[in-house]
Order: structure tokens, then sequence, then C-alpha cells
């Protein structure tokens, strides 16, 4: 996340956890995950309740239909507007978890109320919404690829094998989802993560730029690789945090649905 080139030369998953624990201790791979849970909370809650929204309203449309050959037009669509909608609501919260995530051995930030006075303080309330548009144009794609992806999986997976666990399809086609839409964005998502840390620990006044400011300052530095920065650990992350993610959504609609049966029974 920090655009320290010269820190970053020669990275590799192990050369940076082996950093982490030498500088900061084995308790700093959970640096921020209280905010990280704090911020998932609503923002996979509300992804999932708009995309069903979003897709039931646009499948009103003629031509869009489940039955219709441009179902997935509705599913990407759908996605898009869902991802949307969740970054748009919990963006702040994911603005003070990438503060907290990347401090180092200095802590300028002493948890999630802190960081957030601190920020307004020192940036004003719009110092929470630091890269926001680098956001958008991220999450729109990356959701929409994200529920396109496991929706096409699942329907071909429960088509030609529909004897198999319902969990164990969830898990591997959302998985698989994951890797796609973290492929096809993480670039943007790398330009956002610069764009939070500005004017982090009070540097406010020197660092400000635009999102094509960003861009050019990372293809000059860092070349066409230094967008795809970290892909190795984000692959590790994702595969098993979104396949788990569909998994246990799948699971719980299934079980408060049987619940709802019961209950009119």
């Amino acid at each position: 996340m920090h655009s320290d080139v010269a820190a970053l030369k020669k990275y590799s998953i192990w050369h940076e956890a082996s950093r982490i624990v030498r500088e900061e201790g084995f308790g700093a791979f959970w640096k921020g995950n209280l905010v990280t849970i704090v911020h998932r909370l609503p923002y996979s809650a509300i992804s999932f309740y708009s995309y069903e929204r979003y897709k039931k309203l646009l499948q009103r449309i003629p031509g869009l239909d489940e039955d219709s050959n441009y179902v997935g037009v509705a599913r990407l669509l759908g996605g898009g507007l869902a991802g949307i909608t969740a970054a748009s609501v919990t963006y702040p919260l994911d603005v003070v978890r990438t503060r907290l995530a990347t401090q180092k051995t200095t802590r300028y930030y002493k948890g999630i109320i802190h960081a957030v006075s601190t920020i307004c303080r020192d940036e004003g309330v719009k110092g929470l919404y630091k890269g926001l548009g680098a956001t958008l144009l991220g999450v729109g794609p990356s959701i929409a690829i994200s529920f396109t992806v496991y929706e096409s999986l699942r329907s071909h997976w429960q088509m030609e094998r529909p004897l198999d666990s319902t969990a164990v399809v969830s898990l591997f086609s959302g998985s698989l989802s994951g890797i796609a839409s973290s492929t096809a964005t993480f670039p943007l998502d790398l330009v956002k993560r610069r764009m939070q840390l500005q004017g982090a620990a009070g540097t406010s006044s020197v660092c400000k730029s635009s999102i094509t400011v960003t861009v050019r300052q990372i293809f000059q530095k860092e070349g066409l690789r230094g967008f795809y920065r970290g892909i190795g650990p984000e692959y590790l992350k994702v595969v098993p945090s979104v396949g788990i993610a569909f998994m246990t959504y799948e699971t719980l609609k299934s079980l408060l649905s049987s619940i709802d049966k019961d209950d009119e029974s």
C-alpha cells in the first residue's frame, strides 16, 4: 500500500511477513482487524441484500428475466449497483481500516474512534472519503464480476451435478469468482489504497492528488508491475474469504427459509 519504492524493490510474501514480525511483532498481522469486522458486517449485508433487490428489479425489464438469454446482464448490473451502494455507505470505515493497518511502529491513530476524530481534525470530514472515486470505479465492476461469475458457475455446476452439496458448490464457485474479480479490478484497488494513505499521520498539507495523478505516479516509479504489487497475498486472501462468504450466505438463506416455512406450517 505504501508508495516507498525503495523499500519494495525486493518484495515477496515471505520477505514482507518476516519484516512485519521483526519490526512490529506477530500481533501486527491482526492490526486493524476490529475495524475490518465492523466494516465487513454492514458492507456484506448491504451487498447481498441490495444485489438480490436490484436483480429482481432488473428482471422485471422485458428480456432480462431469469429464463432469457440476457440473465447475465441483470446479474452484472445488479452486482455493480450493489457494490456501489455498499461502498458508498461504509466507505469511511474502509479509510479508517487502511490507516490503522498501515501504521508501523509509531501509532498515530490509537483506535477506530480516535482515527475518525483525528482524520476529521487534520483533513476535515472529506478526509474520510479520500479515494472514493477510485473505489466506486473499482468496486462496481468487482462486485458485478464476483456475483456474475459466482451465479454462472453455481448454476452450471448444479445442472451438471445436482446431488453435490450446496455448501461445497458455493464455496468453490465463490472462491473462483473472487479470483476473477480481484484480477480484473486490483489496479484500481491499489490506487484507492494509495489515495487513502494521503494525509495519513498528519501529512495532509503535502499529499494531495487525484486518481490520474496517483496512476501516473505509480506508473512512473514502479511501471506496469506496480499496479499488481501485492496481488499474490490478495489471491491468498480472497480464495478462502469470498468462498466462505458465499457459502455462509447460501447456508444461512436456506436455513432461514426453512424456519419461515416451519413457522407458516
